[in-house]
């Protein structure tokens, strides 16, 4: 057999034939190349292509060296070495292996590091010796490895064998690992065979023999590695995933392996992006694993896990509900005798108790229980997972007691909590919460004995349960938590006030630990607010701020309109806290305060969409990049906030919600860089008493604070410190009293004869007057001397927003019977606003101003189910049309024409809307609050939007268009403040239903106020808006029955 490759003589890889042929047929070939095929080697048909030629003639008895080019000693010990080692691999007799190695060594031995054959030698040597270890003739693996790991070294990226010297180093770890199963070999053999895969292409032999056994050996070691959250574990994780392609049998394992590795980070981190990235692998594997699957059980569960860490970061109702269904299915797919059914009982119970607080329902808590004893048989003493049942277990029973107070839940909570903390030791990863559930139930067998030994416990759990978590770990807000109920809990008995300060510290700490998600942490200072408020403390502003804070930036991460309202809906038990912290500075005499909480907390939807659209002219003077910058990055928040609005699919909703932090961090980071300028350090903060106070330039603003602890209100000047004015004869059971009774009066006086008395109205709005309008007429009057006919803005808040505040009256004779006292509208002209942001952002607005045109939109004849017809709405239409000035470029949009993208179109087209129509006003969905139209209806997320600066008056001619949001008032989300938000500027709406026969009449004195004066050369101005209506309302005294008149409010400038 000839060393035939001249020039590199070494060979260099696995014998896959021999090669026999006399001088003179080779020679034959001439100068010619010809191809010689081999028999096939794992499907693949290997081949050669020759090239003879004579380069030096020698005897056969000569042993004289082949030219220069090669030494024929160390060529012959190479064949050699590969006749004895192919020898060996058929034969299996060891001296054969010990003379190749001999043979190979020698080759070694005569090339220093520098010759260019050393790598080939060093291969030669090593697959010997591999091949000896896999057969257990030979033991020292580690010197095999360290050949090959010098010949990849010589072997940069650039070489032609590069692939190769790959590929060998990752065989030799692999079977390093088979033996020795060190973690290290199969994490390198990984990333060997992700550098690797890419360099051999498809259908050839060395991507059949990587792509195939030499992968999936690697993917299902690393599969079976224990799971490393840190950033080398997930990257070898990543490449794992990478190695699996789609349609790989691995796949799923590999998507599992990477979303547990994340699911750990974030339970010790907190980031939320790699939550949802492990929620989208796992909902990858189980697509991936079709009923029937053998693993479907275990990715179902997985998933399941996932989407309840988001549950409790988030908060978000449907992943609760996915959860418990895959645990359902995952049980069902484990019946009696399942070697897993006891982990799938565990996770079941877990999600039912987690249901049972969010929703009370007592048959989730009771069936959590059975779960648990259930899994305690499977689980028997002496079980290496019997502790996490047991706390499990305790868990649950605690759980109930919080609801029954039934003594004997909590204490066989305590025993089956102190059976688990004995078998988890010290260094046992959930020790920790062990040790808070034990704490939290000694806490309530204190409150119940009030045996000091029991808090004094508790304390020392939680302080031990603290030192086993990193300074990072999201359960130390628990840990803080548990530490202040303890420290609460022996303050109500004691009184010692360093508890209550300890108490607060903890509480301090546990909502400001950024790890831990917003909902946890935003539910935990609730209870700091209400511990403040109970003892009196002096942290309760503080609480009341970071509550505000916190849930800015929960509504902050979601990214539609929607989903924001349902974030704030969830906490639902807070909703009176913007008005509390109002309460709670003014008790404090801090009346700049009161107003600036008040304000940040109200009104939070309006913000966050506000602030994507907050105008930045200063800014573009004095950076334009930023500006430009800035501009953009809302843009794209805003855009993609939209587009997520539309999505059904649960997986598609989680790619989206990534993609919309990823650019809420963009913006936020630009918003920073902004900050830093000198002019700018309060850009988009929540805004101070100075930045309110503009709000009061053209005057005064009067904030209606309805608290539990008292109601008041505060007027902001148009300069100066803001005035207290107590209601010391109003409560919060009055208003809501007062609601309800104006509800019955309104529907009454419908029924009733335009020329019959309204007496229960005319009781009511003397009730206003007397008890809330009319101390704070006297403080503008006496104390801020406002002249007679001035403006002045109502902001009611909480029970006060569905008061008809305007409309207060006295109807009583002077004292000097020389005429009727005056109403509030004949004192002043009033208009609301729903945030004092609101009104400033208007009138910033207002600096841009374009060429009026008015559109008067009207639906009369809704499709069929869509309310009555109205029969006045064309009569109207001409009316407003004669009206309204030729100049406007008025336009008329009635019948077919008034479809939803119709008035759409014009609401964006023209600076001046009149819209006659239905309006229906959903007090639990304000979202799909709207107009009636001939097709769909035009919603108030369809208005919101839309953003159209130009805009500057809207007559909202239809019923319940400025009525808010049932459940949550103070967001003052109604069709009105909608059609503010999206760029008018000035909006007349109405409280509830409005007879379209007899609102002719108002609409017609008020266009004529409206436009009286252009005559004389005067413009059409927004401003007049509320003036016009003030003397409408006034002069159709007599066509007009009462609740018809004082339907109509003015909002904004």
């Amino acid at each position: 057999m000839a060393s035939f490759e001249l020039g590199r003589t070494l060979g260099g890889g696995e014998v896959i034939g021999k090669l026999q042929m006399a001088w003179d047929e080779l020679l034959d070939h001439g100068d010619e190349p010809f191809d010689i095929s081999f028999p096939p080697v794992r499907g693949v048909h290997p081949s050669l292509e020759l090239k003879a030629a004579i380069v030096h003639a020698c005897d056969d008895e000569d042993d004289a060296r082949f030219d220069s080019l090669v030494d024929c000693v160390i060529a012959r010990d190479t064949d050699a070495g590969h006749a004895q080692l192919a020898t060996y691999m058929t034969s299996e007799n060891v001296s054969n292996l010990n003379d190749a190695v001999e043979h190979f060594q020698l080759v070694l031995d005569q090339f220093p590091v520098s010759h260019p054959d050393h790598a080939t030698a060093l291969t030669n040597l090593a697959w010997a010796r591999l091949r000896g270890y896999i057969r257990n003739d030979l033991q020292d693996i580690d010197a095999t490895t360290s050949l090959f790991r010098d010949a990849l070294a010589l072997r940069t990226q650039r070489h032609p064998d590069h692939h190769l010297s790959l590929y060998n180093l990752a065989r030799a770890l692999n079977w390093r690992h088979n033996k020795k199963r060190t973690a290290a070999d199969i994490r390198e053999a990984a990333q060997l065979y992700h550098e690797l895969l890419p360099l051999c292409p498809e259908g050839t032999y060395l991507h059949t023999i990587v792509a195939g056994n030499g992968v999936d050996h690697v993917v299902s070691a690393c599969n079976n590695l224990p799971i490393d959250a840190s950033d080398g574990g997930i990257h070898l994780r990543r490449v794992v995933l990478e190695l699996c392609p789609l349609g790989h049998r691995l796949r799923p394992a590999a998507l599992d392996g990477l979303a547990q590795a994340l699911q750990i980070r974030f339970d010790q981190h907190g980031s939320i992006d790699d939550l949802d990235t492990s929620i989208q692998l796992c909902r990858e594997a189980v697509s991936l694993c079709p009923e029937g699957h053998a693993h479907r059980d275990t990715y179902l569960d997985n998933l399941a896990d996932s989407l309840m860490s988001r549950f409790r970061h988030q908060g978000k109702p449907n992943d609760l509900d996915e959860a418990i269904s895959l645990d359902e299915e995952a049980l069902c797919l484990r019946p009696v005798g399942h070697e897993s059914r006891d982990s799938s009982l565990n996770n079941l119970g877990l999600v039912l108790i987690a249901r049972f607080k969010k929703r009370g329902d007592i048959d989730d808590i009771t069936r959590a229980i059975s779960l648990y004893h259930e899994s305690l048989t499977l689980r028997p003493p002496g079980h290496p997972r019997r502790d996490t049942m047991l706390n499990n277990l305790a868990l649950t029973l605690k759980t109930r007691y919080d609801k029954s107070h039934v003594s004997e839940d909590l204490n066989e909570a305590l025993d089956w909590y102190r059976e688990s903390l004995r078998l988890r030791r010290l260094d046992h990863p959930e020790r920790h919460t062990t040790l808070l559930g034990l704490s939290s139930v000694l806490c309530s067998r204190f409150t119940e004995t009030q045996k000091n030994e029991d808090v004094e416990e508790a304390i020392t759990l939680c302080q031990q349960s603290l030192a086993a978590l990193s300074s990072l770990h999201p359960d130390r807000t628990l840990s803080y938590w548990w530490l202040q109920v303890a420290y609460q809990s022996r303050y109500r008995v004691l009184y010692d006030p360093t508890d209550l300060s300890l108490a607060v510290e903890n509480f301090r700490l546990a909502s400001g630990h950024a790890a831990q998600g917003f909902p946890r942490r935003i539910k935990i200072v609730w209870y700091w607010v209400a511990a403040a408020e109970e003892h009196n403390h002096a942290s309760g502003l503080e609480a009341y701020t970071t509550f505000f804070n916190l849930f800015d930036g929960h509504l902050a991460t979601r990214s539609s309109t929607i989903s924001r309202r349902e974030a704030a809906a969830a906490f639902h038990y807070a909703r009176s806290l913007p008005v509390d912290a109002a309460s709670c500075a003014i008790r404090h005499v801090n009346l700049r305060r009161a107003v600036e909480l008040v304000e940040q907390g109200r009104g939070q939807q309006w913000s966050l969409a506000s602030r994507l659209r907050t105008p930045v002219e200063d800014l573009e003077s004095a950076n334009p990049t930023m500006a430009h910058n800035y501009l953009e990055l809302s843009k794209l928040v805003s855009n993609a906030a939209q587009s997520s609005a539309t999505i059904t699919d649960r997986a598609a909703a989680d790619r989206e919600a990534t993609g919309y932090r990823r650019l809420t961090r963009q913006w936020e980071a630009a918003v920073a860089e902004i900050r830093d300028l000198p002019a700018f350090s309060r850009f988009l903060l929540p805004p101070s008493y100075e930045d309110l106070q503009p709000a009061a330039r053209q005057g005064p603003v009067i904030i209606l604070i309805a608290s539990q602890y008292s109601c008041s209100a505060i007027i902001v000047p148009t300069s100066g410190d803001p005035y207290h004015v107590p209601l010391p004869s109003v409560a919060l059971a009055d208003l809501t009293n007062l609601k309800d009774r104006f509800a019955r009066a309104i529907r009454e006086a419908s029924r009733m004869n335009p020329g019959e008395s309204r007496t229960d109205l005319i009781v009511l709005l003397r009730i206003i007057w007397d008890q809330i309008m009319l101390p704070i007429v006297d403080v503008l009057e006496h104390v801020l001397k406002l002249k007679r006919r001035s403006r002045i803005w109502l902001c009611p808040t909480a029970a006060f927003t569905p008061i008809p505040l305007h409309a207060a009256h006295p109807f009583q004779t002077k004292a000097d019977r020389s005429g009727k006292e005056p109403c509030l509208e004949d004192l002043y002209i009033c208009s609301y606003t729903p945030t004092l942001s609101a009104l400033i952002r208007s009138r910033q607005l207002m600096k841009k101003r374009v060429p009026p045109s008015f559109v008067a939109i009207g639906q009369g004849q809704p499709g069929a189910g869509k309310g009555k017809a109205l029969l006045a709405v064309d009569s109207e239409l001409e009316l407003v049309h004669k009206l309204v000035p030729a100049t406007a470029n008025r336009t008329t949009i009635s019948g077919d024409e008034a479809t939803r993208a119709g008035a759409l179109s014009a609401l964006q087209q023209n600076t001046w809307v009149h819209l006659a129509c239905h309006g229906k006003q959903d007090p639990t969905q304000p979202y799909d609050s709207h107009f009636v139209m001939r097709d769909e209806h035009l919603t108030l997320l369809d208005i919101m939007e839309r953003h159209i600066p130009q805009a500057e008056f809207a007559f909202l001619s239809a019923c319940h268009t400025a009525v808010g949001d049932e459940e949550m008032p103070d967001e003052v989300i109604h069709l009105a403040a909608g059609i503010q938000f999206s760029g008018f500027k000035s909006v007349v709406g109405t409280l509830w239903e409005v007879d379209d026969a007899v609102a002719k009449h108002v609409v017609e004195a008020f266009y004529g106020y409206m436009f009286g004066d252009l005559k004389n050369g005067g413009v059409m101005d927004c401003t007049r808006a509320a003036w016009a209506l003030n003397c409408a309302t006034h002069v159709v005294k007599t066509k007009v029955p009462l609740e018809q008149r004082m339907v109509f409010v003015h909002i904004g400038v």
